[in-house]
């Protein structure tokens, strides 16, 4: 969905926003603190900066924050039973409403020393983001975007979630076009200036099979792998694509 300039200016206060909440939060990720913690102080810097939480009652989801451990890939509900440990890592998604528009990100955080594959995992889902991003461009299609993600993650043997994909963002929490992170050269829906996108690598150190939990929400690896997720709004410019949950 094409946005107006206007409509791309409040868009870039909500991500400016979103984005400085998370890097924050983020810094809170240690050993012994519960992502219950986590979650209360997100929902404190929310009202702090005059925004909505994008996510607390969305579907009926019941917090402010998604922290997702381990084999978690994404949805993780926070809990004071929760507590972080060295050698975790730990999965971060949130987003706000500003003014109406709507913002979205997310990173993958370490807890103390970590295994060497996991600090990968974490470095790949960053870089299959910023591949994924290259291709961010009028003209081009969402499955160029999807299998320059799919690519990176390929060749340095994780696999990527399937049943979960980014999307357009805007007046709507997840609007057209769904991002997939795989797909075909030259295939998909056509991008567009000025179209804004939530991209979002999920991408987990086994196999790409998965499965939700009974509490209905938090999406997990079947063979227990762990699971990194990295995810920008980016707005596709004339001259470039434009990370807008930037601080």
């Amino acid at each position: 969905m094409v946005k107006t300039s206007q409509e791309i200016e409040r868009i870039k206060v909500s991500c400016k926003i979103c984005k400085s909440i998370l890097v924050e939060l983020g810094e809170m990720v240690r050993c012994g603190i519960t992502t219950y913690e986590i979650e209360k102080k997100g929902e404190e810097l929310i009202k702090e900066n005059g925004v909505e939480s994008a996510f607390k009652h969305y579907n009926g989801y019941p917090a402010n924050l998604c922290i997702s451990v381990n084999e978690e890939v994404v949805h993780g509900i926070p809990s004071r039973e929760k507590i972080l440990k060295e050698g975790d890592i730990v999965s971060l998604d949130m987003g706000v409403v500003y003014k109406g528009f709507y913002s979205d990100c997310a990173d993958t955080f370490p807890v103390g020393r970590v295994k060497e594959i996991h600090s990968k995992i974490i470095d790949v889902a960053r870089a299959s983001f910023a591949a994924g991003i290259l291709k961010a461009l009028p003209d081009m299609r969402v499955g160029d975007i999807g299998v320059a993600i799919e690519n990176v993650v390929k060749a340095n043997n994780f696999s990527v979630v399937r049943e979960f994909v980014g999307h357009g963002i805007g007046k709507s929490l997840h609007e057209s076009p769904e991002i997939p992170n795989f797909g075909e050269p030259g295939k998909g829906e056509i991008l567009k200036e000025n179209m804004v996108l939530a991209i979002e690598p999920m991408i987990t150190e086994g196999k790409a099979d998965i499965m939700i939990l009974k509490d209905g929400w938090t999406v997990v690896t079947k063979d227990g792998g762990y699971a990194a997720h990295y995810e920008n709004c980016v707005l596709i410019g004339k001259n470039g694509p434009e990370i807008l949950t930037t601080v």
